[in-house]
């Protein structure tokens, strides 16, 4: 029987074969360790060829050190950072922020993942105040958790409110590659030129292996990030792995490739699920992310034989994910297999 490709995550994929091939090519010889080598300082300069000369770059292994070293690098205990309560600072690491931070993370309700200045406001109230938390970070996520995406306008503005008001912005983007396929348009234009002071730039969930980058748009606020970084037990020994990776997927615009079939297999996947009754697409399809909502009997047959997460019990919406080598057949088979399980007598 043909293996079935779940929907589970984009985590669940394996390595693009460019990027192993890249990791392949550089797994011979000795380079100098932590960062020291050929690779790194090319991976770098492709991260200055998409963002601009003068962004400060350093690999960590995972999304989590990313949000967090990086968060950490610009805050003190004493302060709070703003974000989604969908964050996934806030839902998906496990009180990290918190922990290594000690800043308190203050979130703002909202259905599609988004956050706007308005909703910020008011954690601004107290600023000054002894007794009280002071904001430093708005953190927003790029595409969003429910597959959101923030234009470049709605970035400026909250971008232009914060710097307004002495506040950093974060950009969680572990999928940013894919709101950049969504919107058409460059990574410069919705982190750099957007004004974003913090990006955490995703590399697993677009065909890596393993790694991220923290990006820093003011050098001065990395000034210490080093130390940060080694502290905080993120400086790979054998950083070239990690650097192969980046140097091959922001060349020849691989990135791009792999976010834009991925969006283009969740778009097909929700078309094909709109055309089976009783199921409903409960969000705008911007990125590589289906929520849907299955009857619960439907949900249990198909993960009999599919991964993927039950977002809400209460009202059985699931998340549905695509990646770079989702096929086709593979959301054909998917829809063909609910449809069956919906049509089951006495279901």
């Amino acid at each position: 029987m043909k293996e079935l490709r779940g929907f589970a995550s984009d985590n669940c994929s394996g390595i693009h074969p460019k990027i192993m091939e890249a990791i392949t090519r550089v797994n011979t010889g000795h380079e100098l360790p932590y960062g020291n080598d050929i690779h790194t300082c090319s991976a770098t300069a492709k991260f200055h060829e998409h963002l601009g000369p003068n962004v400060d770059v350093y690999f960590v292994g995972g999304g989590t050190a990313a949000n967090v070293l990086g968060l950490e690098a610009v805050t003190r205990p004493h302060n709070s950072i703003i974000c989604a309560e969908t964050a996934h600072i806030n839902v998906d690491e496990c009180g990290a922020p918190e922990k290594f931070t000690g800043c308190k993370l203050e979130t703002i309700p909202s259905k599609n993942g988004k956050i706007t200045p308005e909703q910020c406001l008011p954690f601004l109230n107290e600023i000054g105040n002894q007794h009280h938390v002071q904001p430093e970070v708005i953190s927003i996520t790029q595409a969003t958790e429910r597959g959101t995406v923030y234009s470049a306008d709605e970035i400026c503005n909250l971008t232009e409110f914060a710097h307004d008001h002495k506040l950093f912005v974060h950009m969680d983007g572990a999928r940013l590659a894919n709101a950049a396929a969504h919107l058409g348009t460059s990574l410069r234009s919705i982190t750099t030129d957007a004004g974003i002071d913090l990006l955490s730039f995703g590399g697993t969930k677009n065909g890596m292996l393993f790694g991220e980058a923290v990006v820093f748009f003011d050098k001065e606020l990395s000034e210490q990030f080093r130390f940060i970084r080694k502290q905080g037990m993120q400086l790979f020994s054998k950083m070239r792995f990690i650097s192969a990776q980046f140097e091959a997927m922001l060349s020849d615009n691989l990135f791009m490739e792999i976010a834009e079939h991925a969006n283009r297999m969740a778009k097909f996947l929700a078309d094909m699920l709109e055309s089976i009754p009783s199921i409903e697409i409960t969000g705008k399809v911007q990125s590589n992310v289906v929520f849907t909502i299955i009857p619960p009997h439907c949900v249990q047959e198909l993960l009999k034989n599919y991964n993927f997460y039950v977002w809400n019990r209460e009202l059985s919406e699931v998340r549905l994910m695509t990646t770079f080598d989702t096929t086709e057949e593979d959301v054909e088979l998917f829809a063909d297999t609910l449809r069956k399980v919906i049509e089951q007598p006495g279901k």
